[in-house]
C-alpha cells in the first residue's frame, strides 16, 4: 500500500522518533501503545454488547397478559392509581404499584432504574411479561425504562395517562421564576429540556404503546403533549364529549379505568370510538 501527503509523513517521523530509542524504551513503547489499544477494543466491546442487550430477545406474547405496574407521577402520590389497581384486581390480573426512590421528585432516570428492579423480580417470580401504566411524569419515567432497561422486550403493552412526553408548561414556570423550588424531576420536564430532547417523541413498534388525555388537563399544559407518535392516542372528550375529568383524576376515572381494562386485556388494542363511550364507562365502574 502506497502512503502519500501528511500521514506519510506521520508515519516516516513515527519511524525516525522509535528508532532513535534504545531497545528497551522502544519496547516499553511498543508495550504501552499495545496496552491503550487492547483498552480501547475492551471498552469498545463492551459498549457494543450493551447496546446490543437493549436490543436483545424476543417481543412479549401478546396473548398472555401478565402482570400489570403501575408508575406514579410527580410526587408518587398513589391515591388514583390504587383505584385502578383494584380494577384489574377484580379481574383476577394482579397488580402492583412500584413506588419511586426518595419523594418521587428526583431524577426520572433513577426513577426508572427502580421501576426495573421491580419488573425484573416479576419477571424472575416467573411473569411473561408486564404491562405498564405511566400516569403523569411517570409515563416519562415509563419511556426511559422502555428505551435504556431492554422495556420492549419485558413489556406486552404500555399506556400512559396524561403524560408530558413533551414537557409541561408548569414545569419551565417553575424552574424560570424559583429554580430552587423546581427539584430534578421539575428540571427534566421543562419543554425542550436535555432528557426530552434524548427522548424524542416517537415510540417503536414494540411493545403497543397507548397515550391517554384529557382537554381539562390544568397541570399537562398544553394537554396536547401527551401527545405521542407510534401510539393510539386516546383524547376523552373525543369518545365521552361530556368528560370533565382533570388530570388528578385521570387514573379514578371510570371511563379511563375502561379503557385500560380494555388495552390490557387479551383483545388487540384498538383504537375505541365514540360508540365506545357507554361500554367503556360500564367496564371502568
Amino acid at each position: 500500500m502506497r502512503v502519500e501527503g501528511p500521514l506519510r509523513a506521520g508515519i516516516s517521523g513515527r519511524v525516525w522518533w522509535l528508532a532513535g530509542l534504545s531497545p528497551r524504551r522502544r519496547w516499553y513503547v511498543g508495550g504501552m501503545s499495545a496496552l491503550v489499544a487492547v483498552i480501547v477494543l475492551v471498552v469498545a466491546g463492551r459498549f457494543a454488547l450493551a447496546r446490543a442487550g437493549r436490543d436483545a430477545g424476543p417481543a412479549a406474547d401478546q396473548s398472555t397478559p401478565g402482570p400489570v405496574v403501575l408508575v406514579p407521577g410527580y410526587g408518587g402520590g398513589t391515591d388514583g392509581l390504587a383505584v385502578l389497581a383494584r380494577r384489574f384486581e377484580r379481574l383476577g390480573r394482579r397488580a402492583v404499584i412500584v413506588l419511586p426512590p426518595g419523594n418521587g421528585t428526583g431524577d426520572l432516570r433513577k426513577q426508572a432504574d427502580s421501576l426495573d428492579r421491580r419488573v425484573n423480580a416479576l419477571l424472575r417470580g416467573g411473569a411473561p411479561s408486564v404491562d405498564v401504566v405511566g400516569y403523569s411524569a411517570g409515563g416519562v419515567v415509563t419511556r426511559l425504562w422502555a428505551r435504556d432497561h431492554n422495556g420492549a422486550h419485558k413489556a406486552r403493552r404500555i399506556v400512559t395517562l396524561g403524560s408530558p412526553h413533551q414537557g409541561a408548561d408548569v414545569s419551565a414556570a417553575g424552574a424560570a421564576l424559583s429554580p430552587g423550588a423546581c427539584p430534578t424531576a421539575c428540571q427534566q420536564l421543562v419543554p425542550d429540556s436535555p432528557l426530552l430532547r434524548g427522548l424524542g417523541d416517537r415510540v417503536g413498534d414494540s411493545p403497543e404503546w397507548m397515550s391517554v388525555w384529557t382537554t381539562r388537563d390544568q397541570v399537562v399544559t398544553p394537554p396536547e403533549s401527551a401527545r405521542l407518535d407510534g401510539a393510539i392516542n386516546v383524547v376523552l372528550q373525543e369518545i365521552c364529549p361530556d368528560v370533565r375529568t382533570g388530570h388528578d383524576a385521570l387514573p379514578s376515572d371510570p371511563l379511563v379505568g375502561g379503557l385500560v381494562l380494555r388495552a390490557l386485556g387479551s383483545d388487540l388494542m384498538t383504537t375505541p370510538a365514540p360508540s365506545d363511550c357507554a361500554s367503556l364507562r360500564a367496564d371502568g365502574s
